[in-house]
């Protein structure tokens, strides 16, 4: 097999702006889960707990974040944790990490387009929830409600055919409405006649200890920031020096930590929230944005909702294709999946199954697409470990080792609180079928292209994965 010079590697054009990739980055921290899921946070930790739990996510992200901004400036090209695993543990490594990240970004494209049904449900619960098709784990799934979720895949879907510049302004856009719809409900929340600190007794959730809660909250970051990652995704379509990642990544941390905790507040302080979470309100928020601000209250929520649903699919659709693209590249996928479109320098096929996918899943149900999410939660976390590790061997100078160990720590101690039973964040056990299920899969894909993979010299792969030559960084 003849080696692939550096010159005829495939590569993805350089066009987007940092307003792009921030807004890309923000766009997927804060999707659906900010606004749909406060009611549940509110009753996992209760207000103070879930807004520290939020918080301590938020600095440990930030902290993990170091080292991806280290390792975009050291070796900014698509495929990011993938990448990273490979230099840090080699191609197996790869293999693992790739495959975890790959489930976890397809399965959160067609996650947030069902959110829609969510919204639709509260709205007009008789417009979408027409043309009951069948029932899987007790979730109605109906032909209206599907028909929403493809079609807003297949709007994303031909917006990411047109060339990713295009993707990046419709980013930008969405994540300014979203922003500004976010800043109306809080301030109208808190500012309202009926708004009253005593809503928020008891502080913590009963029933359990504050620490609990906390760490409950704590244990779910890497799915509550998931998005953040997405940025480094993209580092080989920066048209401006990789330098840039980190600060971009992390006012993308700390502008989604401030969102999540300004809406599960805002949620809790119309209303008291006890009442609130234990009442059969579809959408807790909805609920005490529409006490407190009355249609208009709720037209201003649904625009954050929409937008957040429509930057979450745009983000990790791109995510998804980009790490797609990167594992074709290097021939653990087919080949297929690393072509580029000529015209547009787009990764063409990798676009073509990520919307394939994200199609289909819908017509699973919302609940069966919940459980693979909850358990790609562990796949993000090994991400992090994998580029914190990765960080720590090319890094030079001591604080870069010790944000490395600190963050390997962090990403180890995601995995302890989503894996060992007891903990607060342990997985339910469809979860776990899943990730089974997933695990067996990839064992079995792996194996049969195991010899074609293993032939590939170390050198011809360092330059298809790196970018890099043998002797490089």
């Amino acid at each position: 097999m003849p080696d692939t010079p550096l010159s005829d590697r495939p590569r993805l054009r350089p066009v987007l702006a940092p307003l792009h990739v921030g807004s890309l980055a923000l766009g997927c921290v804060i999707g659906f889960g900010c606004f749909i899921l406060a009611g549940d946070f509110l009753e996992t930790a209760g207000p103070l707990g879930a807004a520290l739990g939020i918080a301590l996510g938020g600095l440990a992200m930030i902290v993990i974040a170091r080292s991806y901004g280290r390792m975009v400036r050291t070796f900014p090209v698509a495929g990011a944790e993938f990448a990273y695993a490979y230099r840090a543990a080699g191609r197996h490594h790869a293999v693992i990490c790739g495959w975890f990240l790959a489930l976890g970004y397809l399965s959160i494209v067609p996650l947030n387009a069902t959110a829609l049904a969510v919204l639709g449900r509260f709205l007009a619960p008789e417009v979408f929830a027409r043309g009951h098709l069948y029932t899987v784990a007790g979730f109605e799934v109906f032909a209206g409600e599907v028909a929403l979720a493809v079609s807003a895949v297949g709007l994303v879907g031909f917006l990411h055919s047109r060339g990713v510049q295009g993707v990046g302004r419709a980013q930008v856009v969405l994540t300014g409405l979203m922003v500004a719809a976010v800043a109306l409900v809080g301030i109208g929340a808190f500012t309202g006649p009926a708004a009253s600190v005593a809503n928020w007794e008891p502080w913590f959730a009963p029933g359990r200890s504050a620490w609990t809660g906390i760490l409950a909250m704590l244990a779910i970051s890497p799915w509550l920031y998931v998005g953040f990652d997405t940025l480094p995704q993209a580092a080989e379509e920066f048209a401006f020096p990789a330098r840039k990642a980190f600060p971009l990544m992390a006012a993308a941390i700390l502008a989604g930590a401030a969102m999540y905790v300004v809406v599960v507040l805002a949620t809790g302080v119309v209303l008291p929230w006890r009442e609130l979470v234990a009442g059969e309100s579809v959408w807790a928020t909805g609920a005490t944005v529409r006490t407190s601000l009355g249609a208009a209250g709720v037209a201003i929520l649904s625009v954050a909702v929409v937008t957040a649903i429509f930057t979450g699919i745009n983000g990790f659709f791109m995510a998804s294709s980009r790490l797609l693209f990167s594992m074709g590249r290097a021939r653990l996928l087919p080949a297929w999946f690393g072509s580029i479109d000529p015209t547009r320098g787009t990764p063409r096929n990798a676009l073509l199954f990520t919307g394939a996918v994200s199609l289909l899943a819908p017509w699973f149900g919302r609940e069966v697409i919940v459980w693979v999410v909850d358990m790609a939660a562990v796949g993000t976390a090994c991400g992090y470990l994998y580029t914190c590790l990765a960080a720590l061997s090319v890094a030079r100078r001591r604080r870069a080792r010790v944000e490395a160990v600190i963050g390997a720590t962090l990403s180890a101690g995601f995995l302890v609180l989503l894996c060992v039973p007891g903990m607060p964040g342990f997985m339910a056990p469809p979860s776990w079928i899943a990730l089974a299920g997933w695990i067996a899969l990839g064992a079995l894909f792996y194996f049969r292209r195991a010899r074609e993979f293993a032939a590939i010299p170390d050198a011809e792969l360092d330059t298809l994965i790196l970018g890099t030559p043998r002797n490089g960084p």
